[in-house]
């Protein structure tokens, strides 16, 4: 029973709570903003209503003054400032003088650059201090092989060194040097 007081108590709070916001806000009315010019309306907040305690300065006169007329079809609504100069002409188009060739001798074209090599690291061995180091290399087609510095590596490239990441490797002639990273697999 104790809780469904509290309940009660609480809703009847809510209700006086929403009927003095209500009063509050329907009393309260904005102020008039002040007159530009500095004269005009007076506004008095509470129940009373607004009164005008000077007539705002009209000067008729101004009203009745004439206007410029529009001139012909071109209306400057910015005619105080002055008419832009007109754009120069467009430049006479002339053609450019075709750039001149170099004459290059003719002849066969080069031969293609050899294709890259396919084959990878996958290991190094070695064998001791004062011995060349073994680079294990595979194709991908048949088992892998070992090779030293300055061996030919299934029968189509030359391995020219050897370092603990890399190889370097080239076609027997010389040809398409390449860099074979160690790779693992």
């Amino acid at each position: 029973m104790g809780r469904r007081r509290e309940q009660i108590l609480l809703g009847a709070l809510v209700l006086v709570l929403a009927v003095a916001a209500y009063r509050a806000w329907m009393q309260t009315s904005p102020a008039a903003a002040p007159a530009s010019n500095g004269r005009g309306r007076t506004a008095r907040t509470g129940n009373s209503a607004t009164q005008m305690t000077t007539a705002p300065d009209v000067h008729l006169q101004a009203l009745e003054s004439g206007r410029p007329k529009p001139q012909g079809p071109e209306r400057n609504l910015f005619r105080f400032k002055p008419k832009a100069p007109p754009p120069p002409p467009p430049p006479a188009f002339k053609p450019a003088p075709p750039p001149s060739v170099a004459e290059l001798p003719t002849g066969p074209p080069p031969p293609p650059p050899p294709p890259p090599i396919t084959l990878k690291f996958i290991g190094l061995a070695d064998v001791g201090p004062g011995k060349p180091k073994i680079a294990v290399l595979t194709d991908g087609l048949g088992p892998p092989q070992s090779v030293r510095e300055g061996d030919l590596a299934f029968g189509r490239y030359r391995v020219l060194k050897i370092g603990v990441e890399s190889i370097e490797m080239a076609y027997p002639d010389g040809r398409g040097r390449q860099t074979i990273r160690l790779s693992g697999s």
